[in-house]
């Protein structure tokens, strides 16, 4: 019988707690776990092997997350996202981010381009690798770098708070929907910014946007 792991030396119980909610995470945007089901500390902390405390701790990140909440008589369950949640972020991000990118494509340097690049690359080889926990999160890391970069506190506050459930019906298309052009949609928006106008930035990832906006969810 294998022995629960404790706080042992060789494995901190955050790295076992990181690792629970990984998984957790990785389950919930792959629809493994579906909307309402029951998340059981003890159910978890059994199936890995482990103490509860650090099951607590990933539930509680994913909670904040909002991919989870506490519903009376059942505890954590996974959390619903609708249709119009989805239209209603997206509404949000054509204003937003079409600003956001206005405002950062004028302070862009060579090594903001490199970044950027590099990300295109990253997501080419996690779609070969069928990694698509790792595309939505370079994906986030593309878009969220506009965010940032406009230097507006409130806007990157907004961003923060709706970036899970666009990570989360990302994930729902990338279900339904292949991603093997998706680091091509992305040159396509450095090479949109490259050229200096503002309209035609703007105008590139509203487009791209778009592509999205059409999804139906199930």
């Amino acid at each position: 019988m294998n022995a629960i792991i404790h706080d042992r030396t060789d494995y901190p119980t955050n790295s076992i707690s990181e690792h629970v909610y990984a998984g957790l995470k990785r389950d919930i945007l792959a629809g493994t776990l579906q909307p309402g089901t029951r998340l059981i500390v003890m159910d978890i902390a059994g199936r890995h092997q482990i103490s509860q405390a650090p099951v607590r701790e990933a539930l509680e990140r994913l909670k904040q997350e909002g991919l989870i909440t506490g519903v009376p008589n059942k505890g954590s369950v996974v959390s619903t996202i609708t249709a119009k949640e989805i239209r209603d972020i997206f509404v949000l991000r054509e204003i937003i981010e079409g600003f956001a990118v206005r405002q950062a494509m004028t302070t862009l340097t060579e090594e903001d381009y490199r970044y950027l690049h590099r990300l295109i690359a990253d997501m080419e080889a996690a779609h070969r690798q069928n990694e698509m926990l790792r595309i939505l999160e370079l994906d986030m890391d593309f878009h969220g770098f506009f965010y940032v970069r406009c230097d507006n506190q409130a806007i990157l506050e907004l961003w923060n708070h709706m970036r899970t459930k666009v990570m989360r019906f990302m994930a729902f298309s990338n279900r339904h929907y292949t991603t093997n052009v998706l680091a091509e949609w992305h040159q396509l928006l450095v090479d949109a910014l490259r050229s200096g106008d503002a309209d035609a930035a703007e105008a590139a990832f509203v487009e791209h946007m778009h592509a999205y906006k059409q999804i139906e969810l199930e």
